[in-house]
């Protein structure tokens, strides 16, 4: 059993005690501390614990940049009970021999629930379908395919996918990138870009791809997602479709919360990311359409490189991010203290929504009795320094280097079961 006392559910009302006992919440109130192991949360904050739809633990393949052990602490760490591991390892998992690798190796950890995503085409090369109907039946159950990394942009594999995600009850993400607008493209098309002399990646090409899609899944009468918007007229697109009744959702990363194109004037690669860091207009944007659930959630898109690949010139460095420990506190700085949200759209954005989005009965569910003990604890008034090296991940690519950031996670509970408190993770 864990007392967790004086935590304030959403930060809402008065502070409470909230006991666990079998990995359920069985009491909430004014409780007694008799040989439970107390967490002391007065001042701090309690959430559903966070699901990611989008990360990277490049095991297999890559374990010189991740594991599924180092990401899974560093998702703990960031107050995450579920993660949703991408498709493009090395094997590529699509086929229900390496999706189970990851799901056993998730369940060998169990710091988080790992949930592993299939490939939508073989190899990722969009050319034909991959064994969706073996990974979905497969011990992994995979619930969400992707060629994240890739565009599944032949609209005829596209088509196809979306209709067999029907039958099979399964959700298509689709990485939204016209590759033929992105020949050779380094940063968003637009004044910077010109300025820096790298060539520009036009936001059409992921809105083109965008609205294809949405009339795709509208005509079938499937679900899509749509994995990291980055521009001002995906949002309007999403809004376009979602208005017609499309059953479309979609997630933005912290990243493309915060950070603009602005980044790019010291040439670092670590600000080098796919899509890339857009206009401060569209941030702007993206932080309006999250707060109003034209954008549905916040996925970290946790993307850990190893030193060669980003400490080299701009064109040759790997697109992607850290993300998994700081995504709550960009939230928090961009979302919260900018007053587009409260703690119950934190919730909602960073647990409810994705949880729903991916089919989890038991994550994301309200804190009450009865409801499965997946919880974490936030400090809201601390902050903190990011250090790259300090942190979970084998890599150290974090564009916040040396920031200091809002909000401490104290603790998070899976199940009940304590997997990261006072800054580590319970390996």
């Amino acid at each position: 059993m864990t007392l967790i006392k004086g935590a304030v559910p959403y930060g809402e009302g008065d502070p409470v005690d909230i006991l666990v006992e079998d990995g359920q919440i069985s009491d909430i109130g004014n409780l007694k501390s008799d040989d439970q192991d107390v967490i002391d949360a007065r001042g701090l904050i309690t959430l559903p614990g966070f699901v990611d739809l989008h990360t990277h633990l490049r095991e297999p393949g890559r374990e010189d940049t991740e594991t599924i052990e180092t990401g899974s602490a560093a998702a703990a760490l960031g107050g995450y009970t579920a993660v949703f591991a991408m498709a493009n390892t090395d094997p590529i998992a699509d086929n229900p021999v390496v999706v189970e690798h990851v799901w056993r190796r998730g369940r060998e950890v169990a710091l988080v629930d790992v949930h592993p995503i299939g490939a939508v085409t073989v190899g990722l090369k969009g050319e034909r379908l991959a064994e969706l109907g073996a990974m979905a039946r497969s011990n992994a159950n995979v619930r969400i395919f992707s060629d994240d990394g890739m565009c599944v942009a032949d609209p005829l594999i596209m088509r196809r996918a979306l209709e067999y995600s029907r039958g099979l009850d399964v959700l298509i993400a689709q990485h939204a990138e016209e590759p033929r607008l992105t020949v050779g493209a380094q940063a968003h098309e637009g004044e910077t870009a010109a300025r820096l002399g790298l060539a520009g990646w036009s936001a059409a090409a992921e809105e083109s791809i965008v609205a294809r899609d949405c009339l795709l899944a509208g005509h079938v009468g499937a679900r899509l997602h749509v994995c990291h918007v980055s521009t001002a007229g995906t949002a309007d697109v999403l809004r376009w479709a979602k208005a017609r009744g499309t059953q479309v959702s979609a997630e933005v990363t912290p990243h493309h919360l915060l950070l603009d194109d602005d980044r790019l004037n010291t040439y670092d690669p670590v600000n080098k990311v796919n899509p890339p860091l857009r206009a401060i207009s569209d941030t702007k944007s993206l932080r309006e359409a999250l707060a109003e659930g034209v954008i549905d959630c916040v996925a970290t898109d946790h993307a850990p490189h190893a030193p060669q690949d980003k400490d080299c010139e701009w064109s040759a460095a790997r697109p992607g991010m850290l993300g998994l420990q700081t995504a709550l506190s960009v939230v928090i700085q961009t979302m919260v203290q900018g007053g587009l949200l409260d703690w119950r759209g934190v919730a909602r954005v960073m647990s409810e929504r994705p949880a729903e989005i991916a089919g989890l009965p038991d994550h994301g569910q309200p804190i009450a009795v009865g409801e499965p003990a997946n919880l974490v604890l936030v400090d809201p008034k601390a902050t903190w320094t990011v250090n790259g090296a300090e942190l979970a991940s084998l890599a150290s690519n974090t564009p916040y280097e040396g920031m200091e950031l809002p909000g401490v996670i104290k603790a998070t509970l899976l199940r009940g079961k304590v997997t990261a408190r006072d800054g580590k993770a319970a390996r």
